[in-house]
């Protein structure tokens, strides 16, 4: 009954996590709803990604394949003083934006957030920055997500 995704297992995310990054939006998770319907639902939750990212939850969120993916990576934004912008563009694979100041062949291709922190911070510890950054959005998913 159990499958090999220990998270989330009360919902679909577990196909949600296996699907590759072919830009479906990740959706499954949600039982229908688009990030940015959840966001507008969720005004505690988009205002702590805000205070995170220092930009709106939905141009925070645009790209990545799930909700959840966003506010992890928004965390580790904020625990590492990294570039939101540029974490954003590795994890979703698409250029920063023009005039920024991330390093050079960011968003060159999709990463996910431990080798997004390994290029972008590479003295931090990846696997356990990860971990905290994904228990931290697990606690603000849980408590502010009504899915």
């Amino acid at each position: 009954m159990g499958g090999p995704s220990g998270m989330g297992a009360s919902h679909a995310s577990a196909s949600a996590n296996g699907a590759a990054g072919t830009g479906g939006g990740g959706t499954a998770a949600t039982h229908g709803k688009t990030m940015d319907q959840l966001l507008t639902q969720n005004t505690k939750l988009s205002d702590k990604i805000a205070s995170l990212t220092g930009q709106s939850a939905q141009q925070s969120c645009s790209g990545f394949k799930n909700l959840g993916q966003c506010v992890a990576a928004a965390h580790v934004s904020k625990n590492l003083g990294l570039s939101f912008d540029c974490l954003k563009s590795d994890m979703t694979g698409t250029a920063p934006a023009g005039g920024s100041t991330c390093p050079a062949g960011t968003g060159t291709k999709t990463l996910s957030l431990g080798k997004s922190i390994q290029t972008l911070s590479p003295q931090a510890n990846s696997k356990t920055e990860t971990k905290k950054g994904q228990q931290q959005a697990g606690q603000d998913l849980k408590g502010d997500q009504q899915l």
